[in-house]
């Protein structure tokens, strides 16, 4: 087999290529022995030494194929069918000089498997696929063929210039991997610089937040309640912080700037900003404050916030107000349970005294929850069109009450609110403050005498009513009146025979009712506002919306009717408490 080797050209070229791929593999190519040398043509190793500088030179893999497959005529009398890249482990076709014979060459090229091989091309006697190794791996393939056998010398410079393909590819991928390990590297050292910064910040934030958390526990701990909180947060923060009670009053303020006198709040405005923040989760920004509710068990005692003109408040003066708030919410349900105990019982002992009760179990009931029943009293009824007495109103009354300093105990009825105040109201004050509060003047407050034992309390009760009931009935149906002021009201009450005055009212008006029952017509009701008004004519039609004249005619049948005379006194003066009595202790109802 030696000899048939020997007399072979072809099998000792192959051979002799096979060796400069294995040169290029790992030998210098110096080290070939000389007889390995073949004469070459002139000017083709300063071809191939030129190409061999440019694709060195060269560090995109597509360009470095694409110059090879160009320049491959310096090797001789070749053809570049086609060139393949390795990429991810797979053989890439070049693009810019795809193969002619796609399909044949592309399936022969994949069958070799990284191994050179003979490649037939229709039309070109000889073919071959060369690897372009390096050595470690497969870098690629040329795909190469001739019109006729390379003589040695031709096979030597193309093996020449593989080995130089192979060597610039080598280094492009050196190159890239270098590149990719760099970005990598630099990659992981700006995430590590991250974890680094991360890592402060989450041991910073951590510190501050046990630093807040032990603040404001040990602030709840020791009782400090809502002035302690104030000051914990400010203290935290740099920032004034307050505390409101949920209708928008002041309970607490720690830091500068705070307003004096404190704004009075706007009930519509209040409720509205409440509504809001209650349907955000966590701290809200509503103008220049960050606002967050206190409401354990989702009802709203109360409101914490800061003061942040600038905008300054950041995750940790977030964080700081929701520990406050949290550690405020068991304070202020404490607040309230004491005061609806505190309520529970003002009202039991009002609703007592109201019904009347015995005058030593009143004054040791009294005593126990703070209130001297020993002083004067008042009882005072209020009344408002728009609001049912509700908790809420009873709520209104007694804070509005409270404001003025009037000392009272509190409790309410179907349609009014009671207060058994320990001092005479201020003839407008309560209704003033009440019609604030509400944001409507329709109501009516009546206020009894003077009270100076609980025994009295029940009549007087109902003097508060009456003084109420004539308030209502009069031309200003809104207001303040009190009995004591009611003149010849005050025999109308409740305490006189109510039989006796049906009788009176029939004898004086009773035609003109039974006149206006059949007839349909306002006789009663024209004189009552006729003495209402004074007995001014101008008046009097305004206020009924009827002429001068017809006031005139309806006057004269009145008179007719009747059969009493308006310009008489004493006649005048009869008619004038029976039409009273008609309107307000009967209701009008004859």
């Amino acid at each position: 087999m030696a000899d048939d080797r020997a007399r072979d050209p072809c099998s000792r070229s192959s051979e002799r290529e096979d060796d400069l791929q294995q040169d290029s593999a790992g030998r210098s190519p110096a080290a070939a022995p000389a007889e390995f040398r073949p004469p070459l043509p002139d000017g083709s190793l300063n071809d191939l030494t030129g190409l061999s500088n440019a694709l060195l030179e060269t560090l995109d893999e597509a360009e470095i194929l694409g110059l090879a497959m160009t320049h491959i005529a310096a090797a001789g009398p070749y053809s570049a069918e086609a060139g393949y890249v390795q990429v991810g482990g797979e053989l890439v076709p070049d693009p810019a000089n795809g193969p002619i014979h796609a399909s044949a060459v592309d399936r022969r090229v994949r069958e070799l498997a990284g191994q050179d091989g003979p490649v037939t091309v229709p039309g070109r006697p000889w073919g071959r696929a060369l690897g372009l190794r390096g050595l470690r791996r497969l870098h690629g393939y040329l795909v190469v063929t001739s019109d006729s056998e390379p003589t040695e010398a031709e096979r030597f410079l193309l093996a020449t210039l593989v080995r130089h393909t192979a060597a610039a590819l080598s280094l492009a991928f050196a190159h890239r991997r270098e590149r990719a390990y760099a970005v990598e590297l630099h990659q992981l050292r700006e995430e590590r610089t991250a974890l680094q910064r991360q890592l402060v910040s989450v041991v910073a934030e951590q510190r501050y937040q046990r630093a807040v958390h032990t603040l404001i526990t040990d602030v709840a701990a020791t009782g400090g309640g809502e002035e302690a909180v104030t000051r914990a947060l400010h203290g935290l923060t740099g920032l004034p912080a307050l505390v409101e009670d949920r209708f928008g009053r002041l309970r607490s303020w720690s830091g500068p700037s705070r307003p004096d006198p404190y704004p009075e709040p706007d009930p519509v405005r209040q409720d509205e900003m409440l509504h809001a923040v209650a349907r955000e989760a966590g701290p809200v920004r509503v103008k220049d404050r960050l606002i967050t509710l206190v409401r354990p068990h989702g009802e709203i005692l109360g409101v914490l916030a800061l003061i942040d003109v600038r905008g300054e408040a950041d995750e940790h003066t977030v964080l700081a107000l929701e520990h406050a708030a949290t550690s405020l919410a068991p304070e202020l349900a404490h607040l309230r349970e004491l005061a609806e105990v505190e309520l529970r019982l003002h009202r039991e002992l009002a609703d007592d005294l109201l019904a009347g009760t015995d005058t030593a179990s009143a004054y040791a009931r009294s005593e126990a929850i703070g209130h001297d029943l020993r002083r004067s009293h008042y009882i005072v009824v209020v009344q408002w069109s728009n609001r049912t007495a509700d908790d809420s109103f009873a709520e209104t009354v007694g804070r509005a009450a409270t404001a003025l300093g009037m000392r009272s105990l509190l409790t309410r009825r179907s349609d009014h609110v009671v207060l058994i105040a320990d001092a005479r109201p201020r003839a407008r004050a309560l209704y003033e403050a009440l019609a604030l509060e509400t944001g409507i003047r329709s109501g009516a407050i009546g206020v009894s005498a003077p009270c100076d034992s609980p025994n009295d309390i029940p009549r007087r009760y109902q003097e508060a009513q009456r003084a109420l009931e004539v308030r209502r009935h009069s031309r200003e149906g809104y207001g303040t009146t009190f009995f004591d002021e009611l003149g010849l009201y005050r025999i109308l009450g409740p305490g006189n025979d109510y039989r006796q005055l049906e009788a009176f009212v029939h004898e004086w008006i009773g035609q003109l009712i039974d006149y206006d029952s059949r007839h349909h017509a306002t006789m009663v009701d024209t004189l009552t506002r006729y003495f209402d008004c004074g007995g001014n004519y101008d008046e009097t039609a305004a206020s009924l919306a009827i002429h001068r004249s017809t006031l005139r005619y309806r006057l004269q049948r009145i008179r007719d009717i009747s059969g009493n005379d308006l310009a008489n006194v004493e006649d005048r003066l009869n008619l004038q408490v029976a039409t009273r009595v008609w309107k307000i202790v009967l209701g009008g109802s004859g």
